[in-house]
């Protein structure tokens, strides 16, 4: 949130689509409020015309969201991956992530995805503009996205691997 402003100042044609629920799922809640009310309470009125918020979408529809996406943003701050990372990934759409732990697990800067501060909204803005001007440009970058996904995360494989696991315990 923090880094739409500069965002929407340095793509003026660009659309932002917010996914979500108001509910606090991880970590504290917002000493009142929601947190989309206090962010936007801190970064002031942004465009409605140009900011969507969509709210929780079903499965389906969320991949639908992420296959029309020209950029998927994922900020979380060191806990763990969530699957809405892979499934963008694994649909083909960009990445740009933030430099934690866990993302970096899977997303390598300038190769599958980008990186960026998770504390810097202008280093967000910048690597997410940069992004939508260059987007016809990063085939590859999104096809190695996928490839990654497809290769670590797979149900198959992996399910294989934990019977594996369990069948050596038991």
């Amino acid at each position: 949130m923090r880094a739409l402003p500069e965002l929407l100042r340095r793509r003026p044609a660009a659309q932002v689509l917010v996914v979500g629920g108001d509910d606090t799922s991880y970590g504290p809640p917002p000493a009142e409020g929601t947190w989309r009310e206090t962010m936007l309470r801190e970064v002031g009125l942004l465009d409605p015309d140009r900011v969507h918020f969509l709210g929780r979408l079903p499965y389906g529809r969320f991949l639908d969201v992420l296959r029309v996406s020209s950029v998927h943003v994922y900020l979380t701050v060191p806990f763990v991956l969530s699957w809405s990372c892979l499934e963008a990934m694994a649909v083909g759409c960009l990445v740009v992530g933030s430099r934690t732990p866990p993302v970096e697990e899977v997303i390598e800067d300038d190769r599958n995805g980008f990186l960026a501060d998770f504390l810097a909204p202008a280093e967000i803005a910048a690597r997410v503009a940069d992004a939508l001007y260059a987007r016809a440009g990063l085939d590859a970058l999104r096809r190695r996205a996928r490839e990654t996904v497809v290769a670590r995360y797979d149900l198959r494989r992996c399910l294989a691997e934990q019977m594996r696991l369990i069948r050596s315990l038991a």
